[in-house]
């Protein structure tokens, strides 16, 4: 089906050109691509599939080169890393463990689709540990969501990677804030960018 959106390769490298031109930190952050033994050796891990837009991701860049302070560039996509491999399956694991601890303490309900899910694969992390991550669920797959630690519910922030990746491109193009989070691009020292939370507009 043709719904006029470019490909998420192509969206990858637009967004790649910019960073480049503009935010040259950020792009020399980013990590070569995995071979496939590696992604299967992530599939085998996670015990299910991953979807085609992480898959592709992942054969484009194996995350970025990991940051040690706010001040290092890396976390371009709205403040958050990508994660390599090893990150993803660190995160999932993290994961698994609130599942499982809420299926002990009887809190299932409170946490289970909520805050944590064992069919959430982490996509890209901040340096304060909240989560971007693509939803694997049958009737959610594609979405990306994010996690906050301490919120109740996780936002689903766009239905498809290809739409974030829309979204982010023409953010950094126009200056304007992206549509799923009131937060507008900035670059820091020329060499990095950083996302910056728009205050909400006066009404006159």
């Amino acid at each position: 089906m043709t719904t006029g959106v470019p490909g998420l390769t192509e969206l990858w490298s637009r967004f790649e050109n910019w960073l480049a031109k503009h935010a040259p930190g950020d792009y020399e952050s980013l990590r070569q691509g995995c071979p496939g033994a590696d992604i299967k050796r992530l599939e085998d891990s996670l015990g299910f599939s991953l979807h085609e837009d992480v898959r592709t991701t992942l054969e484009l860049h194996n995350g970025v080169t990991i940051r040690r302070a706010s001040t290092e560039p890396g976390a371009f996509l709205l403040g958050y890393s990508l994660l390599d491999i090893d990150g993803i399956l660190e995160a999932h694991r993290d994961l698994v463990s609130m599942v499982e601890d809420a299926r002990e303490e009887g809190e299932v309900d409170l946490v289970v689709g909520c805050i944590a899910d064992m069919q959430w694969v982490p996509l890209a992390r901040n340096i304060s540990g909240d989560l971007l991550f693509v939803d694997h669920r049958h009737h959610h797959l594609g979405e990306i969501g994010e996690i906050s630690f301490g919120d109740s519910e996780y936002r689903m922030l766009w239905p498809r990677m290809d739409l974030m990746l829309v979204d982010l491109c023409h953010s950094v193009e126009s200056g304007a804030p992206v549509t799923s989070v009131p937060r507008v691009p900035v670059l820091y020292e020329g060499r990095m960018l950083e996302w910056h939370i728009r205050p909400p507009q006066q009404v006159s």
